[in-house]
């Protein structure tokens, strides 16, 4: 009687489970008939000229608006920047560089490759590219720096409102994973990891046996600013100081055969040594499975601001003609169960903004060795620095680039000779709130964003005239309020105001050199380290 009873069930279960994939593919083909339908009508009718490409273009922006800003269209030019991205090297002019409409700016050279053997700067405004105006190139001008090993390429450019031309020859350029690592306070190896390429673990490791062999018997790795990178990477960091077979993070996906559980796989270099882990605002993804492992494990100190918060995985799938949808697949946890995902992209409040989590609603979780941890959006550290915070005044000093033109302001107004000695102190301070005001900057808070719309509104409904007055005094509160901000985070913006300014001056070696004797999160680090009693008693 039991067999017959299940084979129909067993028969019920395959027609509604092929029914159902019938029922999705026939939506699927149907939605894509009147897509390419109403694609050609508009490419045949429309009043003005159309261009298919960037219809097409613009179709897929929107298609892929609602979801997570991560899962987005890559053409064959942004696939072949990805794969540069991770394999660590590409042939160029070596420089970072920022794209606008009518302009390439200089963010920052690196040492002794061909931009700086040209002399160019940070700052400086590329405004041509060999005969090509970029104010008249439509597509990314940053794209005609590229070019084979040994070739050439003329730039103009503008300097503090004069125009200069130099020639540069391009070169094979090594990006380092590590660009930094030094034995510093005795007996402490610092080592910074500035992303998560597939020479990540190679260059870490390599590091730390090093700084053991010169006698490190502490280690700092610094993640601060590291915005993540290769998965496989971050587990490989992480297995150099955990056991293997050790479980790292653990991805959770509607799609089974992406519900995976990552573990080490290697013998580890070292499982004792005292470890400390700096973060702050931009340690994203692959920064936060090895920082979030390592304190989930009890294995590390984790030291400055919480981290971003992005638990999202992705992975990119091919599509037709070279052209590739990187699509976030999965959700990672880390190992105590935490999803440190802070942004909820599919529950999104009136505004159509994603919901952040109140921290009211974190949930607590329990490290191996039995300490409380919180999921709720990044990692918290052990030790919070209000130095290594970013607030809302200074994400928008950071956006509005006003810290780094400000650094180009300083540069060519003084000489510094020696960063030993030097801090922004309350005069450079006071400067930096003078250019701000010279130059204009302001931005906009979310109460503002909100009163405006109120203010609109009230248009609709024509009582403006009666609240006009009330309105403005308001946003004069508003502004006042925003000035005092300023003044209230001084000791982020002094942070980012020296990091930006020491970089002119002595290169990104030259920062490190500096923050190694000075920053606050380094220093921190240390003293945590060297003593026993508060390291264990942090770990336990």
């Amino acid at each position: 009687m039991k067999k017959k009873i299940l084979i129909p069930v067993l028969a019920i279960g395959i027609l509604i489970t092929t029914a159902s994939f019938k029922n999705d593919f026939f939506e699927i083909a149907k939605q894509v008939e009147i897509f390419t339908t109403l694609f050609k009508e508009l490419n045949m009718n429309y009043v003005d000229e159309t261009t298919p490409a960037t219809l097409m273009d613009g179709a897929i922006k929107g298609m892929l608006a609602d979801l997570d800003p991560y899962t987005v269209y890559w053409n064959e030019q942004a696939v072949e920047d990805a794969r540069i991205k991770n394999s660590g090297t590409y042939t160029g002019i070596g420089a970072t560089v920022r794209t606008l409409k009518d302009r390439v700016v200089i963010v920052e050279p690196i040492k002794d490759y061909p931009a700086d053997k040209a002399g160019l700067k940070a700052g400086d405004e590329i405004i041509k590219i060999g005969n090509i105006s970029i104010a008249d190139f439509d597509d990314d001008a940053g794209e005609l720096l590229k070019g084979a090993a040994g070739t050439n390429v003329s730039l103009t450019y503008e300097r503090q409102g004069k125009a200069q031309t130099t020639t540069l020859n391009r070169e094979k350029v090594d990006v380092k994973a590590v660009p930094y690592y030094k034995l510093i306070s005795g007996d402490i190896g610092y080592i910074v990891l500035s992303k998560f390429n597939r020479r990540t673990t190679i260059e870490t490791k390599n590091a730390l046996e090093e700084l053991k062999a010169d006698g490190a018997t502490k280690i700092i790795l610094d993640l601060r600013g590291n915005p993540g990178g290769l998965l496989n990477e971050a587990i490989s960091v992480v297995n150099l100081f955990v056991p293997k077979d050790e479980v790292i993070t653990t991805t959770k996906s509607v799609i089974k055969k992406y519900n995976k559980v990552y573990k080490t796989r290697n013998e580890p270099i070292d499982t004792e040594i005292p470890l400390a882990v700096l973060v702050n605002g931009r340690s994203a993804s692959a920064s936060e499975i090895v920082s979030g492992g390592l304190q989930d494990l009890d294995r590390a100190v984790v030291i400055g601001a919480r981290s971003f918060g992005k638990g999202l995985v992705q992975r990119p799938k091919k599509l037709t003609y070279g052209t590739q949808l990187k699509i976030t697949i999965s959700r990672y946890y880390t190992p105590s169960g935490r999803c440190i995902q802070a942004l909820d992209y599919w529950n999104r409040d009136e505004n159509g903004d994603p919901i952040r989590l109140d921290p009211k609603e974190y949930n607590s979780f329990k490290t191996k060795g039995g300490r409380t941890v919180y999921d709720g959006g990044g990692i918290l550290p052990d030790i919070e620095l209000e130095t290594a915070k970013f607030s809302p005044i200074t994400t928008a000093l950071l956006k509005d680039n006003a810290i780094f033109d400000y650094a180009t302001h300083y540069y060519y107004k003084n000489t510094l000779e020696d960063w030993s000695g030097f801090e922004v102190n309350e005069s450079i301070f006071q400067d930096f709130l003078q250019f701000l005001k010279k130059n204009n900057f302001d931005y906009e808070t979310e109460t503002e964003k909100e009163f405006e719309e109120a203010l609109r509104r009230a248009e609709d409904d024509d009582i403006q005239d009666e609240i006009q007055s009330s309105y403005k005094a308001l946003m004069s509160a508003i502004d006042k309020a925003k000035q005092k901000e300023l003044v209230d985070k001084s000791a982020e913006i002094k942070s980012l105001i020296s990091d930006e300014i020491l970089k002119r001056y002595f290169y990104r070696e030259g920062l490190y050199d500096y923050q190694v004797v000075n920053n606050p999160e380094i220093l921190e680090a240390i003293s945590v380290l060297n003593d026993t009693k508060k390291y264990e008693r942090i770990l336990k």
